[in-house]
């Protein structure tokens, strides 16, 4: 016995879906795109500190080395005093 295909023969149901849902891809195609999140960015800020930090840190250790570098007695007691009365 031949069971004979109803309606068109070799007409795939699924082929249109699959053809518009193609087409819509194709319209909808966008480049690349790159996000940095704000940890990453402050990571990079805070290498450019470091290197900051460590050409201060140079330049002290060479005033020392020389007998150049003063310390100001009242401007280090007054931040020792600004520190301990927000301590509270």
């Amino acid at each position: 016995m031949k069971i004979h295909h109803i309606g068109p023969a070799g007409v795939n149901p699924y082929q249109r879906q699959f053809a518009k849902t193609e087409r819509l891809a194709a319209g909808k195609t966008k480049g690349d795109q790159v996000e940095i999140s704000k940890e990453a960015k402050e990571l990079q800020e805070a290498a450019s500190w470091e290197q900051a930090r460590q050409a201060k840190l140079e330049e002290l250790r060479q005033q020392i080395e020389t007998g150049a570098y003063q310390v100001d007695p009242q401007a280090v007691a007054k931040r020792m005093i600004d520190y301990y009365r927000n301590q509270r």
